[in-house]
Parts: structure tokens; sequence; C-alpha cells
């Protein structure tokens, strides 16, 4: 063996007994490399402040309901094990391009209404529908992780529609224990707040009309003790409001209400409205109202 063969093996041993020593470090500190200086993020990972489309791992198909996501990572008893919610994010983001099928009149039980709307925006331009999708991702995500099994009405926030009348059809089908429509108001730019609106009776949803109320008022309650939107200034009482005109509230057999979250043309409401932050706090408010009404009284 040369000297330069002898260098070159005492190097790789010197090498292998570093990668040894580093991996001895790892496993001790519970470290996979994140949070380490220069390491990188994931490829594909969202960006800061975004939810994933898939959040909490692929999305179900509109009227499916997706598989458990297991136990909590702490161990703790997931207090939604074995239920099956329904999230109806508002309108869609491509409902501006298709006014043709979105302005379809469909029977809601009472009386026509059109199929859909675009759905409102802030002086800024963020939409309604993003917003409702961005909620609705975090929301199922934590819903997931408390043991639930959920529908969503859309997985994306580029298509247009389901019309309001079909997203009552895929809450029925899947058999929810309860669902929640998602919206952000357009009201007068003075006014700030929240709105729950209620359902009143309509045939189909004469025995969820009591349940459906004591959710609203649960909603109402988390609203308040975990976000920082006051309850609405123009619109309801205290923050509820009765509506017997939406094919949404109206058609579907499920304990069921619908929240404007905020006003997004009233500037302080919309500032928040836009915030990733306040996002996550109307979800984890909207999970824990489901929680209560769900879990024994």
């Amino acid at each position: 063996m040369t000297l330069r063969h002898r260098l070159a093996g005492g190097w790789r041993l010197r090498q292998v007994r570093l990668a040894a020593v580093i991996a001895v470090a790892l496993a001790v500190t519970g470290c996979h490399g994140a949070g380490l200086p220069g390491s990188a993020a994931p490829a594909g990972a969202p960006s800061a402040g975004q939810p994933s489309s898939s959040a909490a791992g692929a999305a179900p198909a509109a009227g499916q309901a997706s598989a458990s996501a297991g136990p909590s990572p702490d161990g703790a008893a997931e207090p939604l094990a074995g239920k099956i919610i329904g999230i109806d994010p508002g309108h869609n983001g491509g409902n501006f391009t298709d006014a043709g099928s979105i302005g379809q009149q469909i029977w809601n039980g009472r009386e026509w209404e059109a199929c859909d709307t675009t759905g409102t925006e802030t002086a800024g331009g963020y939409t309604e529908a993003l917003f409702n999708f961005n909620v609705a991702s975090y929301l199922s995500a934590d819903l997931r992780r408390d043991g639930a099994r959920v529908v969503m009405t859309r997985t994306t926030n580029n298509g247009v529609g389901p019309c309001v009348n079909r997203r009552a059809q895929i809450i029925n089908r899947s058999g929810a224990n309860l669902a929640l429509d998602i919206h952000a108001d357009g009201g007068p730019p003075a006014g700030r707040g929240f709105t729950i609106l209620d359902p009143v009776g309509d045939g189909p949803n004469d025995s969820v009309i009591a349940s459906s109320a004591r959710f609203g008022s649960d909603v109402r309650q988390a609203f308040l003790a975990d976000t920082t939107m006051p309850v609405s200034t123009y619109e309801g009482a205290d923050g509820i409001m009765s509506r017997d005109d939406l094919a949404g509230l109206n058609l579907t057999r499920v304990p069921k209400v619908l929240i404007e979250c905020g006003n997004m043309r009233n500037g302080t409401d919309a500032s928040l409205l836009a915030s990733a932050r306040f996002q996550r706090l109307v979800a984890g408010a909207l999970a824990a109202a489901i929680i209560r009404f769900l879990g024994p009284r």
C-alpha cells in the first residue's frame, strides 16, 4: 500500500467516525435537520402564512369524507373521533369567470335564488372566496387532528360553484353530524362585526332548527372568546340572525349555521380578515364550537 493510499484510508476512517458522532448527537437531541442553520424548506412546501390546499393530507373529493388523521400527536383523546363534519366555504375563486353558470336560478325550498355569487371583497381586492377557503382549510386540519372525518363542498379556490343547492346535497349525503357555512359579509363600510345566520323551519330542515340554534350559540360564544371580532353593529341581534331565503340553510338536514366572520367593506375588519393569523384564530374558534356542540352537555 502506498503512502497516498494509507493517507486516503485514514481520511475515510476519520469521516466515518465524524458521521457516527453527528448521528449520535442528532439522536440525543431529536433533531432531524429542521431549524438547523442553512437548512432549506422541502420542495413544494406552502409559503409561510398560507394554508396548503390539502391541509393535513390530501383534500377529499367534494362530497366524500376523508379518512381520520389518526391519534393526536401528544397522545390525547380525540374529542371528535367517529364524527363527520361538513364544511361549506362559500362561493369559489372561479365564479368571477362564469356569470352564466352561477346566475342560473335554483329552488331553495321556499323561492328561486341564484346558483351562487362571486361573493364580496375588500377595498384592496382580497376576495371573500379566498378568505372562506383559507379558513375552511385551517379548520379542516384542526378537525382531522381532533379525530373527525371532514366533508368539504369544494376543495380548491379556482373552480366555479357548485350551486348552493348542490352543496346542501353533498352534506346531506355524507351523513354529517354537523355542518357549517363559512362566509364574510359585504356590509356598509361603517359597520363592523360577525353575524351567525340560523335556519328557519322550511320542511326538510324542521327537525334541526333547535339544534342549529344551539350550535349557533356555541359559535357565538367561541368567536367572542377566541377572536377579536365583535358582534355585528349593523344586522341581527347580538350577533344572531334568522334567515329563510338561503338554500344552504333551507335544504340541509343536519344542524347547521352560516357565519359571516366580519365585514370586508369595513377597513378594520378587512385588515383582520385578510390576515393568515386571524384566519387561524377563526378556524380555532369554530373548531372549539364544534367540539362543544358535539360533546356531552
